[in-house]
Order: structure tokens, then C-alpha cells, then sequence
């Protein structure tokens, strides 16, 4: 599944990026962000298990397309740091955060045949934002882009972790 890596790798890319700015992100933190990056995508369990299955359990109206908004991911983000120590929550829930936000954006250019997104923002707003339509997800574009990107990322911190530790 290209789409799954290149989510991740955008993730990397952009987190490595922060780290610049903000020392706090370091490798762990880097990590999180990942997994981050695969949390919208939490919504392909519809694979294997029908809506029909799960609205008759809960006894709700229920779709998986619910699960790849801006709402659910908040929601995971949540979730994920909650599962670590209470000092670590904040930094974890950005580093999640960071990820899940990269993988919206990136699913938010989505060729579409509508020419509209999902709804990303929900529950802020409904609205499908119009889609630049820059590529399909099954097309390795993405992926060519989002490697060259998270190589690039990790060679100029590679370069400023060398130089760092030539000026101590």
C-alpha cells in the first residue's frame, strides 16, 4: 500500500523538519509522529468489518468515512496520548498531531471525481473543500515525492547533527 508509506514518510519529513526549530522533538517523538501520519487511515478496518455490523452492535447510524475527519483524528490523537505518561502526554499528542495533520493535507489533494475533498474539517465545518486534484492515491507519485522529501529531511539533519556536535 504506497499510500500508507508515503503518509509515514511525510510524517517523518515534516516532524524532522520542527525538530529544527524545536529540540523537544527528538527521535521518540519523531516516531509518534509516524504512527500519527496512519491514524486517518484507521478507517480502512471497513475492509474487513461491514458499517452494517457495527450499527447493529451499537445500535447507531455508523459509517467508517467518520473516522477519516479532522474530529476523529483529534479523537485519536487523544487516545494515543493518553497511553503514555502523564509527563509525556503533551509532546506526544503533538507529535501525533503533526502526523495525522500532514496525512489530512495530503488526502485533502486527492484527485476526486467530484472535485471536492471530504469533509477534513469536521465537526468544524462540513464543507468539502474544493481538491487541486494533484494525484490518486494508488498512483507512486506521491510516494516518489514523499521519499525524496524524508531523504532529503534526514540528509540535512544528518548535516546539522554533524555540525552541532563539531562546534561543542
Amino acid at each position: 500500500m504506497p499510500d500508507g508509506l508515503a503518509h509515514v514518510l511525510f510524517a517523518y519529513a515534516a516532524c524532522t523538519a520542527l525538530s529544527w526549530r524545536y529540540e523537544w522533538l527528538t527521535t521518540p517523538y519523531r516516531t509518534a509522529a509516524m504512527a500519527g501520519g496512519l491514524i486517518p487511515d484507521i478507517s480502512k478496518i471497513g475492509v474487513f468489518v461491514d458499517a452494517w455490523r457495527v450499527r447493529d452492535a451499537i445500535g447507531l447510524p455508523f459509517s467508517f468515512d467518520a473516522l477519516e475527519t479532522g474530529g476523529a483524528a483529534a479523537v485519536w490523537v487523544a487516545v494515543g496520548a493518553l497511553l503514555v505518561v502523564p509527563r509525556e502526554r503533551r509532546r506526544t499528542a503533538g507529535a501525533l498531531a503533526v502526523g495525522a495533520t500532514t496525512h489530512l493535507l495530503t488526502d485533502a489533494m486527492l484527485a476526486k471525481p467530484t472535485g471536492h475533498s471530504y469533509a477534513v474539517a469536521w465537526p468544524l465545518t462540513r464543507y468539502y473543500f474544493p481538491t487541486p486534484g494533484l494525484f490518486k492515491s494508488t498512483e507512486p507519485g506521491a510516494l516518489v515525492v514523499a521519499l525524496l522529501l524524508a531523504v532529503g529531511a534526514w540528509l540535512l539533519d544528518r548535516r546539522r547533527t554533524r555540525a552541532a556536535a563539531a562546534e561543542r
